[in-house]
């Protein structure tokens, strides 16, 4: 079966973070504990990376063997295999255009300049759905998923987030319905509530709120800390996304749990190669 993988969204950023090391790590040591020492990060940093470009990517990148005689492992998928094949390519291109362009005494820091990265652990492909203007600021309504997953309802992915920018910024970005952006918003800005029948009891109000935006998901992981619990959960259609419990939340992988998240808190961006 052919690989579906979004080669813009998952490149669209400059390569000099370390993200597509471990995932080169992965292939060659055939693990993420192993492939995090090697790179210099933590386990769970290697986990977020591998997350990040998954969501990016539009396809597994990464498979997990749970137990077995060695402990368990990871191994690439074909579109793992195929994206660090053109990260490879970009960089040899990369190189070349900043070797010719760098001693330039304008063309060159802007071009550093350019290549942004972000702290923001959250970053999901989405398309626009719809704009509405509010004098100067427009809310832009967004189906998480990439532009080919076609209906997001069918995908399993609820079209329930927006982002809350400027009539300036909107106009910059050139958005319009179907174009294909990032959403990106910081871990720390995400709270994660337990799901179930508990969290319709308690946040049915919360969850009628202008501005505020509920995404069922499941745990994967728990990091616990006393000021606050480190989530990171799966949304039904696949995506990853991090946030913080209250301390002592009793979360763990497998638990139900909304991930509530502000329009405020949104920001987008267009990736290009």
């Amino acid at each position: 079966m052919p690989v579906s993988l979004s080669l813009t969204d998952a490149l669209g950023h400059a390569l000099a973070d370390k993200r597509i090391d471990i995932l080169r790590q992965i292939g060659t040591c055939g693990s993420i504990s192993q492939a995090a020492r090697a790179v210099g990060v933590s386990y769970k940093a290697a986990w977020q990376a591998v997350d990040t470009l998954t969501n990016l990517a539009g396809t597994p990148l990464v498979a997990r063997a749970v137990g077995g005689a060695g402990g368990g492992g990871a191994q690439l998928t074909e579109a793992g295999h195929q994206l660090l094949a053109a990260a490879d390519a970009m960089a040899q291109a990369r190189g070349a255009v900043l070797s010719r362009w760098q001693a330039t005494p304008h063309a060159g820091p802007a071009l550093a300049r350019l290549a942004v990265r972000t702290s923001m652990r959250n970053q999901l492909p989405c398309v626009v759905e719809r704009l509405v203007v509010q004098g100067q600021i427009v809310a832009v309504h967004l189906r998480l998923g990439n532009a080919g997953d076609g209906d997001g309802a069918a995908m399993g992915v609820p079209a329930a987030l927006a982002a809350r920018i400027t009539r300036e910024s909107a106009e910059l970005l050139g958005l319009q319905p179907g174009l294909a952006v990032q959403a990106l918003c910081k871990a720390t800005a995400v709270r994660v509530e337990r799901g179930g029948r508990l969290a319709s009891a308690s946040g049915s109000a919360v969850a009628d709120a202008p501005g505020i935006h509920r995404l069922p998901a499941k745990a994967t992981r728990v990091v616990r800390g006393e000021s606050g619990d480190e989530v990171s959960a799966e949304l039904s259609g696949g995506l990853q996304m991090v946030g913080f419990a209250a301390p002592g939340s009793g979360l763990r992988a497998g638990s139900p749990v909304v991930l509530v998240v502000e329009d405020n808190a949104v920001v987008l961006a267009l990736a290009e190669v």
